[in-house]
Protein backbone atom coordinates (compact mmCIF):
# COMPACT_ATOMS: atom_id res chain seq x y z
CA UNK A 1 0.00 0.00 0.00
CA UNK A 2 1.80 3.31 -1.66
CA UNK A 3 0.45 6.15 1.02
CA UNK A 4 0.61 8.64 1.86
CA UNK A 5 0.99 11.82 0.14
CA UNK A 6 2.02 14.63 2.03
CA UNK A 7 1.94 18.19 0.87
CA UNK A 8 3.02 21.51 2.73
CA UNK A 9 0.23 24.34 1.62
CA UNK A 10 2.17 26.98 2.71
CA UNK A 11 5.40 26.70 0.90
CA UNK A 12 4.81 29.84 -1.55
CA UNK A 13 4.94 33.14 -0.06
CA UNK A 14 1.74 34.85 0.18
CA UNK A 15 0.14 36.10 -3.17
CA UNK A 16 0.12 40.00 -2.96
CA UNK A 17 4.02 39.76 -2.05
CA UNK A 18 4.96 37.56 -5.10
CA UNK A 19 3.21 40.17 -7.17
CA UNK A 20 5.19 43.01 -5.98
CA UNK A 21 8.03 40.93 -6.73
CA UNK A 22 7.82 40.96 -10.15
CA UNK A 23 9.59 43.87 -11.04
CA UNK A 24 12.54 41.56 -10.27
CA UNK A 25 11.98 39.62 -13.58
CA UNK A 26 11.70 42.26 -15.93
CA UNK A 27 14.76 42.11 -17.40
CA UNK A 28 14.30 38.14 -18.03
CA UNK A 29 11.43 37.84 -19.60
CA UNK A 30 12.97 35.25 -21.90
CA UNK A 31 14.25 33.02 -19.04
CA UNK A 32 11.98 29.99 -18.72
CA UNK A 33 13.89 28.46 -15.84
CA UNK A 34 12.52 31.27 -13.45
CA UNK A 35 9.61 28.90 -13.62
CA UNK A 36 10.21 26.17 -12.46
CA UNK A 37 10.10 27.78 -8.74
CA UNK A 38 7.05 29.16 -9.70
CA UNK A 39 3.67 26.92 -8.70
CA UNK A 40 1.86 24.86 -10.98
CA UNK A 41 4.59 26.12 -13.71
CA UNK A 42 6.97 23.91 -12.39
CA UNK A 43 4.62 21.02 -13.17
CA UNK A 44 6.32 20.05 -15.85
CA UNK A 45 9.88 21.77 -17.07
CA UNK A 46 9.72 22.63 -20.76
CA UNK A 47 12.42 24.47 -22.14
CA UNK A 48 11.11 26.78 -24.61
CA UNK A 49 9.42 29.33 -22.63
CA UNK A 50 9.84 32.60 -21.18
CA UNK A 51 8.95 34.03 -17.66
CA UNK A 52 5.47 33.79 -16.38
CA UNK A 53 6.25 36.69 -13.60
CA UNK A 54 7.42 38.99 -16.17
CA UNK A 55 3.98 38.08 -17.78
CA UNK A 56 2.37 38.93 -14.72
CA UNK A 57 3.81 42.10 -14.19
CA UNK A 58 3.55 43.24 -17.91
CA UNK A 59 -0.25 42.76 -17.26
CA UNK A 60 -0.54 44.48 -14.07
CA UNK A 61 1.41 47.33 -16.12
CA UNK A 62 -0.85 47.65 -18.46
CA UNK A 63 -4.49 47.41 -17.79
CA UNK A 64 -5.86 48.92 -14.64
CA UNK A 65 -9.76 46.83 -15.23
CA UNK A 66 -8.97 43.29 -15.72
CA UNK A 67 -12.71 42.38 -16.53
CA UNK A 68 -12.80 43.42 -19.73
CA UNK A 69 -9.37 42.42 -21.32
CA UNK A 70 -8.46 39.24 -23.37
CA UNK A 71 -5.10 38.09 -24.13
CA UNK A 72 -3.90 35.96 -26.69
CA UNK A 73 -0.79 33.63 -27.12
CA UNK A 74 -0.16 32.10 -30.47
CA UNK A 75 2.37 29.78 -29.17
CA UNK A 76 1.19 28.78 -25.72
CA UNK A 77 3.49 25.91 -25.13
CA UNK A 78 2.77 24.94 -21.59
CA UNK A 79 0.80 28.07 -20.58
CA UNK A 80 2.86 30.22 -19.31
CA UNK A 81 1.03 33.04 -20.66
CA UNK A 82 -2.32 31.39 -20.17
CA UNK A 83 -1.58 30.39 -16.10
CA UNK A 84 0.07 34.17 -15.68
CA UNK A 85 -3.81 35.26 -16.77
CA UNK A 86 -5.42 32.72 -14.82
CA UNK A 87 -3.22 34.55 -11.55
CA UNK A 88 -4.08 38.17 -12.80
CA UNK A 89 -7.39 37.03 -13.44
CA UNK A 90 -7.00 38.14 -17.05
CA UNK A 91 -9.35 36.35 -19.74
CA UNK A 92 -6.81 34.32 -21.83
CA UNK A 93 -6.87 32.32 -25.15
CA UNK A 94 -4.09 30.44 -26.46
CA UNK A 95 -3.15 28.54 -29.61
CA UNK A 96 -0.56 25.25 -29.60
CA UNK A 97 0.11 23.43 -32.59
CA UNK A 98 2.43 20.47 -30.77
CA UNK A 99 0.02 17.47 -30.22
CA UNK A 100 1.92 16.70 -26.39
CA UNK A 101 3.04 19.99 -25.49
CA UNK A 102 -0.91 20.87 -25.85
CA UNK A 103 -1.96 17.95 -23.99
CA UNK A 104 0.59 19.40 -21.22
CA UNK A 105 -0.99 22.96 -20.98
CA UNK A 106 -4.68 21.64 -21.04
CA UNK A 107 -4.14 19.24 -17.87
CA UNK A 108 -2.52 22.43 -16.02
CA UNK A 109 -5.24 24.39 -16.92
CA UNK A 110 -7.90 22.31 -15.85
CA UNK A 111 -5.85 20.72 -12.78
CA UNK A 112 -5.93 24.10 -10.91
CA UNK A 113 -9.33 24.22 -10.68
CA UNK A 114 -10.00 20.65 -9.81
CA UNK A 115 -11.66 19.43 -6.49
CA UNK A 116 -8.42 19.05 -3.71
CA UNK A 117 -10.14 15.84 -2.10
CA UNK A 118 -10.89 14.20 -5.42
CA UNK A 119 -7.24 14.80 -6.88
CA UNK A 120 -5.89 13.58 -3.65
CA UNK A 121 -8.32 10.22 -3.73
CA UNK A 122 -7.18 9.46 -7.08
CA UNK A 123 -3.21 9.66 -6.74
CA UNK A 124 -3.41 7.40 -3.52
CA UNK A 125 -5.82 5.15 -5.59
CA UNK A 126 -3.44 5.30 -8.24
CA UNK A 127 -0.29 4.45 -6.04
CA UNK A 128 -2.19 1.77 -4.00
CA UNK A 129 -3.57 -0.10 -7.44
CA UNK A 130 0.10 -0.47 -8.47
CA UNK A 131 0.84 -3.60 -8.57
CA UNK A 132 4.08 -4.93 -7.13
CA UNK A 133 7.24 -6.69 -8.98
CA UNK A 134 6.88 -6.57 -12.97
CA UNK A 135 9.08 -8.01 -15.32
CA UNK A 136 10.68 -6.06 -18.25
CA UNK A 137 10.24 -7.56 -21.66
CA UNK A 138 13.35 -6.13 -24.02
CA UNK A 139 11.69 -7.09 -27.05
CA UNK A 140 8.69 -5.47 -26.65
CA UNK A 141 10.28 -1.88 -25.46
CA UNK A 142 11.60 0.93 -27.82
CA UNK A 143 15.70 0.95 -27.35
CA UNK A 144 15.53 4.67 -26.40
CA UNK A 145 13.80 3.03 -23.15
CA UNK A 146 16.70 0.62 -23.00
CA UNK A 147 19.11 2.71 -22.94
CA UNK A 148 17.67 5.02 -20.37
CA UNK A 149 16.16 3.43 -17.22
CA UNK A 150 17.53 0.68 -15.42
CA UNK A 151 15.26 -2.69 -15.68
CA UNK A 152 13.73 -2.02 -12.47
CA UNK A 153 12.79 1.52 -13.02
CA UNK A 154 11.79 0.68 -16.52
CA UNK A 155 9.57 -2.00 -15.35
CA UNK A 156 7.68 -0.06 -12.44
CA UNK A 157 7.17 3.48 -15.19
CA UNK A 158 5.82 0.56 -17.47
CA UNK A 159 3.47 -1.01 -15.07
CA UNK A 160 2.43 2.79 -14.08
CA UNK A 161 1.87 3.45 -18.10
CA UNK A 162 -0.26 0.29 -18.40
CA UNK A 163 -2.04 0.85 -15.07
CA UNK A 164 -3.02 4.72 -16.02
CA UNK A 165 -4.03 3.44 -19.78
CA UNK A 166 -6.46 0.78 -18.37
CA UNK A 167 -7.78 2.44 -15.62
CA UNK A 168 -7.78 5.42 -15.52
CA UNK A 169 -7.44 7.66 -19.42
CA UNK A 170 -10.97 9.27 -19.09
CA UNK A 171 -9.75 12.64 -19.22
CA UNK A 172 -10.92 14.05 -16.52
CA UNK A 173 -9.24 16.51 -14.84
CA UNK A 174 -8.04 14.38 -12.27
CA UNK A 175 -6.92 11.61 -14.72
CA UNK A 176 -5.11 14.15 -16.70
CA UNK A 177 -3.15 15.09 -13.49
CA UNK A 178 -1.90 11.36 -13.14
CA UNK A 179 -0.99 11.13 -16.92
CA UNK A 180 0.99 14.15 -16.55
CA UNK A 181 2.85 13.55 -13.30
CA UNK A 182 3.93 10.14 -14.82
CA UNK A 183 5.14 12.67 -17.71
CA UNK A 184 6.77 14.87 -15.69
CA UNK A 185 8.85 12.29 -13.57
CA UNK A 186 10.46 10.14 -16.59
CA UNK A 187 13.50 12.65 -16.71
CA UNK A 188 14.11 12.74 -13.15
CA UNK A 189 13.95 8.60 -12.87
CA UNK A 190 16.11 8.47 -15.98
CA UNK A 191 19.98 7.91 -15.58
CA UNK A 192 20.41 9.34 -18.90
CA UNK A 193 21.51 13.06 -19.24
CA UNK A 194 19.66 15.48 -20.60
CA UNK A 195 21.24 18.69 -23.06
CA UNK A 196 20.24 22.05 -21.94
CA UNK A 197 17.63 22.45 -24.37
CA UNK A 198 15.90 18.76 -22.89
CA UNK A 199 17.13 16.66 -25.86
CA UNK A 200 18.33 13.11 -24.18
CA UNK A 201 21.42 12.23 -24.23
CA UNK A 202 21.76 8.23 -23.80
CA UNK A 203 25.30 8.10 -23.57
CA UNK A 204 25.44 10.21 -21.10
CA UNK A 205 24.77 9.77 -17.48
CA UNK A 206 23.55 11.39 -14.39
CA UNK A 207 24.53 11.16 -10.73
CA UNK A 208 21.13 11.50 -9.16
CA UNK A 209 18.24 9.17 -10.33
CA UNK A 210 15.19 8.68 -8.60
CA UNK A 211 12.92 5.91 -8.38
CA UNK A 212 9.52 6.24 -10.11
CA UNK A 213 7.44 5.48 -6.86
CA UNK A 214 9.28 7.83 -4.95
CA UNK A 215 9.39 10.47 -7.85
CA UNK A 216 5.45 10.32 -8.23
CA UNK A 217 4.95 10.85 -4.38
CA UNK A 218 7.04 13.91 -4.64
CA UNK A 219 5.66 15.49 -7.93
CA UNK A 220 1.78 14.53 -6.79
CA UNK A 221 2.62 16.10 -3.51
CA UNK A 222 3.85 19.47 -5.65
CA UNK A 223 0.54 19.50 -7.72
CA UNK A 224 -1.83 18.98 -4.73
CA UNK A 225 0.34 21.87 -3.27
CA UNK A 226 -0.05 24.20 -5.72
CA UNK A 227 -3.54 23.38 -6.60
CA UNK A 228 -4.32 24.63 -2.96
CA UNK A 229 -2.15 27.44 -3.75
CA UNK A 230 -4.39 28.56 -6.97
CA UNK A 231 -6.97 28.36 -5.34
CA UNK A 232 -6.50 29.97 -2.21
CA UNK A 233 -5.67 32.88 -4.24
CA UNK A 234 -8.48 32.45 -6.62
CA UNK A 235 -7.05 32.00 -9.97
CA UNK A 236 -9.53 32.29 -12.69
CA UNK A 237 -10.85 29.67 -14.89
CA UNK A 238 -11.03 31.56 -17.88
CA UNK A 239 -7.96 30.33 -19.77
CA UNK A 240 -8.33 28.20 -22.95
CA UNK A 241 -5.58 26.68 -25.26
CA UNK A 242 -6.83 25.32 -28.63
CA UNK A 243 -5.07 22.78 -30.53
CA UNK A 244 -5.04 25.06 -34.00
CA UNK A 245 -2.03 26.70 -36.35
CA UNK A 246 -1.93 30.03 -35.90
CA UNK A 247 -0.61 30.67 -39.14
CA UNK A 248 -4.16 29.45 -40.14
CA UNK A 249 -6.56 28.81 -37.05
CA UNK A 250 -9.48 27.61 -37.18
CA UNK A 251 -12.73 27.99 -35.07
CA UNK A 252 -11.63 31.78 -33.84
CA UNK A 253 -14.14 34.23 -36.15
CA UNK A 254 -15.71 35.56 -32.92
CA UNK A 255 -12.06 35.80 -31.05
CA UNK A 256 -11.24 39.31 -30.11
CA UNK A 257 -8.17 40.12 -27.87
CA UNK A 258 -6.38 43.55 -26.48
CA UNK A 259 -2.67 41.69 -26.30
CA UNK A 260 -0.64 39.62 -28.08
CA UNK A 261 2.50 38.61 -25.11
CA UNK A 262 4.15 35.51 -26.79
CA UNK A 263 7.46 33.80 -27.64
CA UNK A 264 7.31 32.50 -31.09
CA UNK A 265 10.49 29.95 -31.74
CA UNK A 266 13.79 30.92 -32.97
CA UNK A 267 15.10 30.57 -36.10
CA UNK A 268 18.17 28.97 -34.01
CA UNK A 269 17.62 25.28 -35.19
CA UNK A 270 16.21 23.76 -31.77
CA UNK A 271 13.66 20.71 -32.70
CA UNK A 272 10.74 20.97 -30.57
CA UNK A 273 9.30 17.48 -31.71
CA UNK A 274 12.96 16.06 -30.15
CA UNK A 275 12.57 17.84 -27.26
CA UNK A 276 9.88 15.28 -26.22
CA UNK A 277 10.88 12.13 -28.06
CA UNK A 278 11.20 10.64 -24.94
CA UNK A 279 7.65 11.18 -23.32
CA UNK A 280 6.57 10.58 -26.38
CA UNK A 281 8.24 7.31 -27.04
CA UNK A 282 6.89 6.10 -23.24
CA UNK A 283 3.57 6.81 -24.37
CA UNK A 284 3.29 5.01 -27.53
CA UNK A 285 2.97 7.68 -29.50
CA UNK A 286 6.24 7.44 -31.69
CA UNK A 287 8.19 4.39 -31.94
CA UNK A 288 11.80 6.66 -32.94
CA UNK A 289 13.37 9.76 -33.99
CA UNK A 290 12.14 9.06 -37.49
CA UNK A 291 8.54 9.22 -36.52
CA UNK A 292 9.28 12.95 -35.36
CA UNK A 293 8.38 14.33 -38.92
CA UNK A 294 5.04 13.00 -39.23
CA UNK A 295 3.88 13.25 -35.67
CA UNK A 296 5.25 16.84 -34.68
CA UNK A 297 7.34 18.64 -36.84
CA UNK A 298 4.87 18.50 -39.86
CA UNK A 299 2.31 20.75 -37.41
CA UNK A 300 5.04 23.55 -36.25
CA UNK A 301 6.80 26.78 -37.57
CA UNK A 302 10.29 25.74 -39.48
CA UNK A 303 12.51 26.78 -36.71
CA UNK A 304 14.86 23.44 -37.43
CA UNK A 305 16.73 22.47 -40.60
CA UNK A 306 15.62 18.72 -39.90
CA UNK A 307 12.10 20.27 -41.17
CA UNK A 308 13.03 22.00 -43.96
CA UNK A 309 14.76 19.03 -45.15
CA UNK A 310 12.26 16.78 -44.59
CA UNK A 311 10.05 19.16 -46.15
CA UNK A 312 11.87 19.50 -49.41
CA UNK A 313 11.41 23.05 -49.61
CA UNK A 314 12.34 24.79 -52.62
CA UNK A 315 14.11 28.32 -51.69
CA UNK A 316 12.95 29.92 -54.58
CA UNK A 317 9.68 28.73 -54.43
CA UNK A 318 9.32 30.14 -51.05
CA UNK A 319 10.81 33.74 -51.33
CA UNK A 320 8.36 33.78 -53.99
CA UNK A 321 5.54 34.03 -52.02
CA UNK A 322 3.48 36.87 -51.52
CA UNK A 323 3.63 37.49 -47.44
CA UNK A 324 7.53 37.92 -48.04
CA UNK A 325 7.27 40.73 -50.18
CA UNK A 326 8.19 43.62 -47.39
CA UNK A 327 11.75 41.58 -47.04
CA UNK A 328 12.12 39.59 -49.76
CA UNK A 329 15.16 41.59 -50.83
CA UNK A 330 17.49 41.02 -47.73
CA UNK A 331 16.08 37.72 -46.79
CA UNK A 332 16.77 36.40 -50.56
CA UNK A 333 20.88 37.71 -49.87
CA UNK A 334 20.86 36.12 -46.74
CA UNK A 335 19.21 32.93 -47.56
CA UNK A 336 21.17 32.46 -50.93
CA UNK A 337 24.60 33.49 -49.09
CA UNK A 338 23.06 30.27 -47.04
CA UNK A 339 22.88 27.94 -49.80
CA UNK A 340 26.48 28.74 -51.01
CA UNK A 341 27.79 28.61 -47.13
CA UNK A 342 26.30 25.01 -46.71
CA UNK A 343 28.10 23.80 -49.33
CA UNK A 344 31.66 24.17 -47.42
CA UNK A 345 30.57 22.63 -44.19
CA UNK A 346 30.45 18.87 -43.92
CA UNK A 347 26.74 18.92 -42.49
CA UNK A 348 24.94 20.61 -45.04
CA UNK A 349 22.19 21.98 -43.31
CA UNK A 350 18.99 23.19 -44.84
CA UNK A 351 19.62 26.43 -42.94
CA UNK A 352 18.73 28.23 -46.22
CA UNK A 353 15.33 26.70 -46.83
CA UNK A 354 14.59 26.56 -43.06
CA UNK A 355 15.29 30.50 -42.91
CA UNK A 356 12.94 31.45 -45.81
CA UNK A 357 10.05 29.27 -44.37
CA UNK A 358 10.78 30.70 -40.43
CA UNK A 359 9.98 34.00 -42.09
CA UNK A 360 7.40 32.84 -44.72
CA UNK A 361 5.58 31.39 -41.52
CA UNK A 362 5.93 34.11 -39.00
CA UNK A 363 4.83 36.52 -41.43
CA UNK A 364 1.23 34.32 -42.21
CA UNK A 365 0.94 34.46 -38.18
CA UNK A 366 1.34 37.93 -37.88
CA UNK A 367 -1.34 38.14 -41.19
CA UNK A 368 -3.65 36.06 -38.80
CA UNK A 369 -3.02 38.19 -35.70
CA UNK A 370 -4.05 41.39 -37.44
CA UNK A 371 -7.23 40.19 -38.00
CA UNK A 372 -8.26 39.32 -34.09
CA UNK A 373 -6.40 42.17 -32.65
CA UNK A 374 -9.25 44.95 -31.55
CA UNK A 375 -8.50 48.86 -32.03
CA UNK A 376 -5.48 49.81 -29.80
CA UNK A 377 -3.87 46.87 -28.93
CA UNK A 378 -0.71 45.51 -28.84
CA UNK A 379 1.84 42.87 -29.20
CA UNK A 380 4.90 41.68 -27.23
CA UNK A 381 7.23 39.21 -28.78
CA UNK A 382 9.53 37.92 -27.14
CA UNK A 383 12.56 36.35 -29.86
CA UNK A 384 16.07 35.88 -30.41
CA UNK A 385 18.42 37.02 -33.48
CA UNK A 386 20.18 33.75 -35.63
CA UNK A 387 23.07 33.52 -37.15
CA UNK A 388 23.18 29.92 -38.88
CA UNK A 389 26.59 29.60 -40.29
CA UNK A 390 27.79 32.85 -39.16
CA UNK A 391 24.82 34.42 -41.47
CA UNK A 392 23.45 36.76 -39.80
CA UNK A 393 19.38 37.03 -40.03
CA UNK A 394 18.05 40.36 -38.46
CA UNK A 395 14.76 39.23 -37.08
CA UNK A 396 13.42 42.25 -34.93
CA UNK A 397 13.61 44.03 -38.19
CA UNK A 398 12.39 41.61 -40.61
CA UNK A 399 9.59 40.24 -38.06
CA UNK A 400 8.64 44.17 -37.71
CA UNK A 401 8.34 44.82 -41.47
CA UNK A 402 6.02 42.08 -41.92
CA UNK A 403 3.81 43.12 -39.17
CA UNK A 404 3.42 46.86 -40.92
CA UNK A 405 2.62 44.79 -44.19
CA UNK A 406 -0.37 43.17 -42.03
CA UNK A 407 -1.69 46.16 -41.03
CA UNK A 408 -0.10 46.78 -37.54
CA UNK A 409 0.98 50.66 -37.41
CA UNK A 410 4.55 50.87 -35.67
CA UNK A 411 6.89 48.22 -33.92
CA UNK A 412 10.15 48.94 -31.85
CA UNK A 413 12.67 46.34 -30.30
CA UNK A 414 13.80 46.32 -26.70
CA UNK A 415 17.27 44.25 -26.35
CA UNK A 416 16.56 42.09 -23.24
CA UNK A 417 20.35 40.79 -22.67
CA UNK A 418 22.95 39.92 -25.44
CA UNK A 419 23.47 36.08 -26.62
CA UNK A 420 26.67 34.46 -27.97
CA UNK A 421 29.35 36.55 -26.58
CA UNK A 422 31.17 33.56 -24.86
CA UNK A 423 32.94 32.68 -27.61
CA UNK A 424 34.48 29.27 -26.10
CA UNK A 425 33.53 26.39 -28.48
CA UNK A 426 30.97 28.61 -30.51
CA UNK A 427 30.46 27.57 -33.47
CA UNK A 428 30.74 31.53 -34.84
CA UNK A 429 31.16 34.53 -33.10
CA UNK A 430 28.07 36.73 -34.51
CA UNK A 431 26.94 38.72 -31.30
CA UNK A 432 23.27 38.21 -30.72
CA UNK A 433 20.58 39.27 -28.69
CA UNK A 434 17.14 38.78 -27.17
CA UNK A 435 14.76 40.92 -26.59
CA UNK A 436 11.00 41.95 -26.66
CA UNK A 437 9.45 42.96 -29.83
CA UNK A 438 6.60 45.50 -29.75
CA UNK A 439 4.29 46.34 -32.55
CA UNK A 440 1.51 48.26 -32.18
CA UNK A 441 -1.99 48.68 -33.76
Amino acid sequence: MRTPLAYQPELFADEADDVLTHARFNGRSGAFVDNMSLPVHRWYRYSAGFSADWVRSLLRDRFSDNRTVSVLDPFAGVGTTLLACEAQRVRSWGFETHPFIHRVAVAKLRGIHAAMSTVHETFSRFLNDLPGGGACHPERVPPLLRTCYTPESLATLLAMRDLFLAAYDAKTPESELIWLTLTAILRACSGAGTAQWQYVLPNKSKSYVQTPVAAFQAKAADILQDIEYAQRYAWANFGRVLRTDARAPEDCEQLEVDAVITSPPYPNNYDYADATRLEMTFWGEINGWGDLQGAVRKHLIHSCSQHAAADRLVLDDVLAEPILAPIRPQLAAACHTLAEVRETKGGRKNYHTMAAAYFRDLGLVLKALRSVCRKGSFLCLVIGDSAPYGVYLDVDIWLGELALAAGFKSFSFEKIRDRNVKWKNRKHRVPLKEGRLWIEG
